[in-house]
């Protein structure tokens, strides 16, 4: 199985990436599965079902999230009753939405999809250690192929969770730092890593945000307003090719694909 991973989906510049890059890296690469988080994904903070929907269209299969889930409170509509999108599996009990899904929908399951939210310099959610642990065999009953969005601040904290998670999941690939790091690897136990997969949009300016406002902010410490920013745009992201017999990484490659200006 070939499974496209694209990082955090950053406003309007970055769902245009995904909507002309991704279905002609489908077809270039014969992607299989497409997971795509989506939690900057509405003006650059939080994602609405009109957004879910352009990315959905985009030919991306499963969208997941992290911090910024709450940003928008039309969100609330893709929890109650989108089963393509998830949000953090470590949110307390009763807490609207999914934190697993299976793909395809229909159909003989090929992978489940998780998402995890990590803890240090992030909400204090239930432990996440705790919460794929519940979990994760009743997925491997189902597939062998077990993918995991790690949406987390602290770079030790993604390493760790791929250590203790190594030879019982397929990949996990970190999102949130909005930087590509530079070490993917498949683990002695045969699971695919990257500590963070970086972000689709416009790399001219801070994370995805124009640099003035951001400047202005850091030099007096004024309320600004964060702009998406449009220029030179790339979608950033991870390959994994995935034995489906075993569930074990075969190969895992960076994928940094610029968009042709407009």
């Amino acid at each position: 199985m070939r499974i496209l991973f694209v990082g955090d989906i950053v406003g309007s510049p970055g769902r245009r990436a995904v909507r002309e890059l991704v279905p002609l890296l489908r077809i270039q690469h014969e992607i299989d599965l497409v997971i795509a988080n989506g939690e900057n994904s509405a003006g650059g903070s939080g994602i609405t079902p009109e957004t879910a929907a352009h990315i959905f269209e985009s030919q991306v299969d499963v969208i997941t999230s992290g911090d910024h889930l709450w940003d928008q409170r039309e969100v609330m509509e893709l929890l109650r009753h989108e089963p393509r999108f998830l949000r953090p599996l470590n949110y307390p009990p009763g807490t609207p939405g999914q934190g697993t899904v299976f793909w395809p929908a229909s159909g003989p399951p090929r992978a489940a999809i998780v998402n995890l939210q990590g803890r240090t310099f992030m909400p204090p959610l239930d432990n996440p250690f705790l919460a794929i642990e519940a979990v994760i065999d009743s997925l491997r009953q189902t597939t062998p192929v077990v993918f995991v969005d790690m949406h987390a601040e602290a770079t030790s904290e993604k390493i760790t969770m791929a250590r203790y998670l190594d030879g019982r999941i397929s990949a996990l690939v970190g999102t949130h730092t909005h930087v590509q790091t530079a070490d993917e690897q498949i683990l002695p136990e045969g699971t695919g890593f990257l500590c963070d997969a970086g972000f689709t949009g416009g790399q001219e300016g801070v994370l995805g945000r124009e640099t003035g406002p951001i400047l202005k902010r850091c030099l007096t410490y004024q309320p600004q307003r964060f702009k998406v920013a449009k220029k030179r745009v790339v979608l950033h992201g991870i390959r994994l090719e995935i034995d489906e017999k075993t569930g074990k990484c075969r190969s895992v490659e960076r994928v940094a694909e610029p968009l042709p200006p407009e």
